[in-house]
């Protein structure tokens, strides 16, 4: 199976959890701040579960539109993400809430496994 890529995104960031980020066409220019510090700017766990929820929900259209199932205007996903220290090695772990009204518990669950399967992050 070939893969093909369709866009690649492109970033140039300066000063880590403390510094800023643009993106190559700069539509993105933000500053950023470590998570609970008092100084402007977002931080970078917002931005990775901010950019996870969107594609997910792309990934769930997509998913749908297979199945002859119309996706909900109103879909949703509240996205989490915990940075984690353990022995003083750092981690992540997130979740997605998904929230897909009118459409049946099955259905949603179904659509969900088929958009995590599809949907891959490293």
């Amino acid at each position: 199976m070939e893969t093909k890529v369709l866009y690649t995104g492109k970033t140039h960031t300066t000063g880590g959890r403390e510094g800023a980020s643009q993106s190559s066409d700069e539509q993105l220019n933000i500053k950023l701040s470590s998570p609970g510090s008092s100084r402007p700017g977002t931080n970078p766990e917002q931005l990775f579960v901010a950019g996870w929820s969107a594609c997910f929900i792309g990934a769930l259209g997509i998913a749908a539109s297979k199945q002859g199932i119309k996706l909900p205007a109103e879909t949703a996903v509240d996205a989490e993400v915990d940075l984690c220290v353990t022995e003083g090695e750092y981690s992540l772990q997130a979740r997605l809430n998904i929230s897909l009204p009118g459409l049946d518990l099955e259905t949603s669950k179904a659509l969900a496994s088929t958009s995590t399967s599809n949907l891959s992050l490293f």
